[in-house]
């Protein structure tokens, strides 16, 4: 039996690894921006072909498509920086010494490994406006005198989207950050104490500088997994009342499941490409720091 060399071995192990990803994600993909050039609408299959630029022209017309778009920009802000908020100070919180730290860093992690159907359903009951909890526990306190339909009205169902994906999100960051700072030596904090610094400085030129690339890193992945969030907003408001909490992930996934193909593979390309121009920026000043 001939011998491998062994400079092929590592090609060899990963060889099953590639195929799966190329399989799962790369024919997917390139599949996709081919039928965003067709016409691939089931309920007119007489008029199923390629079609050019149409998808993405009918697009720069839809006032639908821009108000998702612009929805999704403000959905990405304000989920993305409270996590990071809430979840840094959680992750500073248990890096501290204090009794039962093993079980509250276990407990902060529920909201994170439920599934996002489960989270959409639960806060749905929570937030509805005849039995929720959440009416029931401002009654009782008297903020309000009368039950409050958050997801009923379109002044209220986008924030409390916002409002469950953060809070679905910030174990996420606290993980991280958790890690990042045990990462940071004790020394530093000790030296500078002897030095005089306070609570303050020790944070900022000790703490920051220490996880910088943990922060951008998670920031980077969070940005794109919440953007492309469906499950929660389905299940919670479906992008309703009135298209008042869609993003544009649940335009595209609304548009497809009304097998509308083409158009959907269109929008999904074009928000793959805003990704992606805030992506690149990103990934490439971190690896111009790291020279």
């Amino acid at each position: 039996m001939k011998r491998v060399p062994n400079k092929r071995w590592p090609y060899l192990l990963l060889a099953p690894a590639i195929l799966i990803v190329c399989f799962v994600v790369f024919y997917p993909a390139i599949k996709a921006v081919l039928i965003s050039f067709q016409s691939y609408d089931y309920h007119k299959p007489s008029q199923m072909g390629y079609i050019g630029l149409e998808n993405y022209v009918s697009i720069m017309k839809d006032k639908l498509f821009w108000q998702s778009l612009w929805r999704t920009i403000v959905w990405d802000v304000a989920c993305v920086g409270l996590q990071f908020v809430f979840g840094f100070a959680l992750a500073l919180l248990l890096n501290s010494n204090f009794k039962g730290r093993g079980i509250a860093r276990s407990l902060s992690l529920v909201p994170w490994v439920m599934p996002g159907v489960l989270v959409g359903l639960m806060w749905r009951w929570i937030f509805d406006g005849n039995y929720g909890v959440l009416n029931d526990i401002l009654m009782k306190l008297g903020i309000t005198k009368s039950e409050i339909a958050f997801l009923a009205q379109p002044q209220t169902a986008f924030p409390s989207a916002i409002f469950t994906e953060v809070w679905r999100g910030i174990p996420f960051f606290a993980l991280m950050m958790l890690a990042g700072l045990q990462a940071v030596p004790h020394e530093l904090y000790e030296a500078a104490k002897i030095d005089g610094a306070s609570a303050v400085q020790r944070f900022t030129y000790i703490t920051l500088p220490s996880v910088k690339n943990t922060i951008l890193v998670t920031t980077m992945l969070r940005l794109i997994w919440v953007s492309n969030a469906v499950d929660l907003m389905l299940n919670l408001t479906g992008g309703g009342p009135a298209y008042s909490s869609q993003t544009l992930s649940v335009y595209i996934f609304n548009k497809a499941q009304n097998m509308n193909f083409g158009y959907s593979s269109a929008m999904a390309v074009v928000l793959t490409l805003c990704l992606l121009v805030v992506a690149i920026p990103y990934v490439r000043g971190m690896l111009k720091e790291e020279k």
